[in-house]
């Protein structure tokens, strides 16, 4: 293949967005492949004397082959990308998407708490087409690629989706054939390893296994350590025959030391160490996970085929955490909150902060089942690529709540019948780090038992009309039926309470290809969330408020020039969500709000040079809560919501068999609460890599946060606000043994 000159560099100034540059290579050897879209076209594989054209869509069948096709915004990270930076991690690997920002564990909610395009995508977290809405840390030992679908997109997944949808692609067996062997161990002791096996067991089946076990410190932040394992095997038969199943799990155990981070203070969060650890050693977060799927792929004939499947997942949470929560005072009375006027006027040696205990056990139960008809059709002139699709399932939902009653300074922190959990103090600048007290008794409280029932049926026709003139439009209906039940009641925690919702998505977008190389698209987009969306009654009361009601317009552009080899998008987009919840000076929730979302992405990726590649992206959202009645809302951006963020990444062939690379996370101040009252400062973190490659082996090192920046990670609404420090500067080595 000839050597590209870097003339496209000077399109990055323009054009930014995340996105993977390769797939990965086939068993015959090729070139190196182009960066997947930004808009999400995976990359191809750019053979000498064959059309760059030939490439890999998404893995849904929803979507289509060709995201040319796909009036919206679609970003793919696949294997490649995350394994040159180090990334294990679900979170990891977002953080390439810009327009995504992490928040911890919410209220009653654990594991990965997502915002996306400034609204929160908690359930919109998918596996393998299934919503994946177990509450755990996930990991992407077990994936090939993690699909990021920019707008509300009920019409291809159901309720939910406001910002859009985050899809995890499970690894599945191939004939090829391979082994692979990974090991890595950073400077804060994190030790991890892992195994891909892939081995055909006959000339149209194969088995694949992906194994993961870690333990150690994932931070530089005190008494954090993870010990986690997992295991994911799958077999396929009918390979390349007109029906092919695919049988598969994912087995996994957390054991993991939860972070709540700091309490805010005059409008930030607290100035203190930033490995200051406010908990009891004995906190922890253990998950079991454990999902099935059964997937059936019928080729009826050469433009129609049939796919069915299903997937039972069950999670079990049992967390034992502590939150800062109230800075005040200590004396003989014990603990003192004080107002925020009267904690500035002391300093920080003179604080003290309440330790919240924030225990549960929590069981996830989902079965779903999805059948999709795909076919085409040629009618006047017209051809016509149809989807028909219907879904059903069930989810089940507890959770028992526990508190820890304790004192500070022999004073009682509890009323004699309270159920705050507050379990102890601690010195603001110099916490201790002890074993929960027995003086703080673990107690039951209030068990929510839930149940939903969904049923949806969808079309989808993309209409090609000639060589550039095609149309998308689709249609969708969900029947959603939810119950919650509580033991211990209240006006906001009645003993049971029900909705029914009914809702129709929508989903249009002509769009342009003028040539090969260009696409420009025009869309329209709908979805819904239901108030008991996450089985909790999340805005109390004894009636269910009206599900919200997202719409989102959105203009853009792909292009590939260079054969290829370099993608290209922007997009401007408006998502308004009306019947949005928000408390009224009482109290009570009322579905009165509007908050709307102005912005724009741009993107760039791929190969600028021969070895050289990279890919960067630029998100800008412009929020605002239009509507409110609750005090101190209304104009305000809504909690977790930067302006401006950014990212960048890219290697180098500095010499055979040697990789340089490197890049930076940028993102702009954003507000812990939606009235504005505490900011966040914005930050850029810096990270570096060096790569020696064989055919045989690879051996890299990664190094994070090479400036060392202060910054917070991930953002906490609830009790005023609370900020996560993210890790200090670190490294790892790791190595890749194939054979």
């Amino acid at each position: 293949m000839k050597r590209r000159t870097p003339v496209a560099t000077a399109l990055l100034t323009l054009f930014a967005a995340p996105a993977v540059w390769a797939q990965q290579v086939p068993a015959t050897p090729a070139p190196p492949a182009a960066a997947a879209s930004a808009t999400g076209e995976l990359a191809r594989v750019v053979v000498e004397g064959e059309s760059a054209k030939e490439f890999a869509g998404t893995s849904s069948t929803k979507l289509g082959a060709d995201l040319r096709d796909v009036p919206q915004s679609v970003t793919v990270l696949n294997k490649s990308l995350l394994e040159s930076q180090g990334a294990t991690s679900l979170a990891d690997a977002l953080r390439n998407v810009p327009g995504i920002t992490l928040g911890g564990a919410e209220g009653g909610q654990i594991g990965n708490n997502i915002n996306l395009n400034g609204f929160t995508a908690r359930t919109d977290i998918y596996l393998d087409g299934f919503r994946d809405r177990g509450q755990y840390y996930r990991d992407t030992f077990a994936l090939d690629a993690v699909e990021v679908m920019m707008g509300p997109s009920s019409m291809l997944f159901g309720r939910g989706s406001t910002g859009g949808a985050i899809n995890q692609v499970s690894k599945r067996p191939t004939l090829k054939g391979s082994t692979e062997l990974g090991a890595s161990v950073t400077t804060n002791g994190m030790v991890r390893a892992t195994l891909d096996h892939d081995q055909a067991i006959g000339s149209d089946a194969a088995v694949r296994v992906a194994v993961m076990g870690q333990s150690g410190r994932p931070t530089t932040r005190d008494e954090m350590k993870n010990r986690d394992f997992g295991i994911a095997p799958s077999i396929t038969v009918g390979i390349g025959s007109p029906t092919q199943i695919t049988l598969s799990a994912l087995l996994q155990h957390n054991h993991d030391m939860p972070d709540y981070g700091f309490s805010p203070l005059n409008g930030r969060p607290v100035q203190v160490d930033r490995n200051a650890f406010y908990g009891f050693t004995d906190d922890h977060t253990t998950q079991d996970v454990g999902a099935l799927n059964a997937l059936v792929e019928h080729k009826i004939s050469a433009t129609s085929s049939l796919r069915n499947q299903t997937q039972y997942s069950n999670v079990r949470v049992n967390a034992v955490e502590t939150a800062s929560q109230g800075l005040g005072t200590v004396g003989a009375g014990g603990f003192t909150p004080l107002s925020p006027a009267g904690i500035s006027a002391l300093p920080l040696d003179q604080l003290w902060t309440r330790l919240q205990s924030h225990d549960r056990v929590i069981k996830d139960t989902s079965i779903f089942n999805q059948t999709d008809l795909t076919a085409s059709a040629t009618t006047g002139g017209v051809t016509h690529r149809l989807l028909f699709g219907a879904e059903v399932g069930h989810d089940s939902y507890s959770n028992q709540a526990y508190y820890r009653n304790g004192s500070c300074n022999g004073v009682a922190l509890n009323p004699a019948t309270g159920t705050s959990g507050y379990a102890a103090c601690a010195p603001l600048l110099d916490p201790t780090y002890t074993a929960s007290p027995d003086t703080a008794p673990s107690k039951a409280g209030n068990l929510s038992t839930s149940g939903a029932t969904t049923l949806g049926a969808y079309v989808n026709d993309t209409l090609e009309f000639n060589d550039q003139f095609k149309f998308v439009g689709g249609l969708r209906y969900d029947r959603f039926s939810a119950t919650v039940n509580n033991t211990i009641t209240s006006a906001t925690a009645p003993a049971r309470i029900e909705q029914t919702v009914h809702f129709t998505s929508v989903r249009l977008g002509p769009l342009w290809q003028p040539t090969d190389s260009q696409s420009y698209y025009l869309s329209y987009s709908t979805s819904f969330n239901p108030s008991l969306e996450q089985l909790t009654n999340t805005t109390g009361g004894t009636a269910p408020l009206p599900p919200e009601k997202n719409t989102a317009y959105e203009v853009g552009g792909k292009w590939e020039p260079y054969k290829g080899l370099l993608a290209l998008n922007a997009s401007a987009f408006q998502i308004t969500q009306d019947n949005a919840r928000n408390q009224d000076v009482s109290g009570n929730y009322t579905a009165t709000g509007t908050v709307r979302v102005r912005g724009a992405r741009l993107g760039a990726s791929g190969q600028l040079a021969h070895g050289w590649k990279v890919f960067a992206g630029y998100s800008y959202l412009d929020a605002s809560i239009v509507h409110a009645i609750a005090v101190g809302t209304e104009g305000m951006v809504p909690g977790n919501t930067p302006k401006n963020t950014a990212t960048l990444w890219s290697t180098y062939e500095v010499a055979p068999h040697w990789q340089l690379g490197g890049g930076a996370v940028a993102m702009s101040s954003r507000f812990l609460n939606n009235t504005d009252t505490v900011k966040v400062p914005g930050y850029v973190r810096l990270d570096a890599t060096l790569g020696y490659h064989q055919h045989d082996y690879d051996i890299r090192l990664n190094l994070f946060n090479l400036a060392n920046k202060y910054y917070y990670d991930a953002l906490i609404q609830s009790d005023g606000g609370r900020a996560v420090p993210g890790t200090g500067r670190s490294a790892m080595i790791s190595g890749t043994y194939r054979f």
